[in-house]
């Protein structure tokens, strides 16, 4: 079992593109950059941005739904099922309140944690049991800031918050070739443990 489909949640349109909410579109765009000749292409069947790469060997799809983040199932599920891509084979990356900034996560299954785009997800797919590569974007309570929390992350970081997420999104991009190769065990280890 291997990653075969990388799936970056974010809104789309050039209002959100910097918002704190669009950390899962950040990556899948580097990982454009660096395996798939820097572009991911229109494809409406799915609606949603994508391209098929090669990773350490393994063919991958990369995707962006684009649709807004709660109906982001809708893209992931169209596109699984069309390729014959099973849960365990799909890594989710997204925005995670519950990290700070700087922290990222790698995990499989589990709840939403009241995430719009992992419900829906969940709903096409049918199933939690997916991988999931959290960035932590941090909690408005966490930061200090009066802020609602649908507020926050539809906001841009602040500078010192945006260069933390920064490094979290390049740690977690080194563990993704390994991700790819069904090595899940050294993933995590590799992005968990702090030097």
């Amino acid at each position: 079992m291997s990653i075969r489909l990388i799936a970056g949640l974010g809104n789309p349109g050039l209002e959100y593109q910097h918002t704190r909410h669009n950390a899962g579109f950040w990556l899948v765009d580097e990982l454009a950059r660096s395996h798939a000749r820097g572009s991911l292409s229109r494809e409406s069947r799915f609606n949603a941005l994508a391209a098929k790469t090669m990773i350490a060997g393994q063919e991958v799809w990369l995707l962006e739904p684009q649709t807004f983040m709660n109906r982001s199932g809708q893209s992931v599920g169209a596109l699984a099922r069309f390729y014959k891509i099973a849960p365990d084979e799909i890594l989710v990356v997204h925005d995670e309140l519950d990290l700070a900034p700087g922290i990222a996560k790698i995990k499989k299954g589990g709840s939403s944690g009241g995430h719009n785009g992992l419900k829906d997800i969940t709903a096409a797919l049918g199933t939690q049991d997916y991988w999931r590569l959290r960035i932590g974007i941090g909690h408005p309570r966490e930061l200090n800031l009066q802020q609602a929390v649908v507020d926050f992350v539809l906001h841009r970081p602040r500078r010192e918050e945006q260069l933390l997420i920064e490094e979290a999104v390049a740690k977690s991009l080194d563990t993704v070739p390994l991700l790819c190769e069904g090595k899940f065990e050294a993933a995590m280890m590799r992005l968990h443990t702090t030097k």
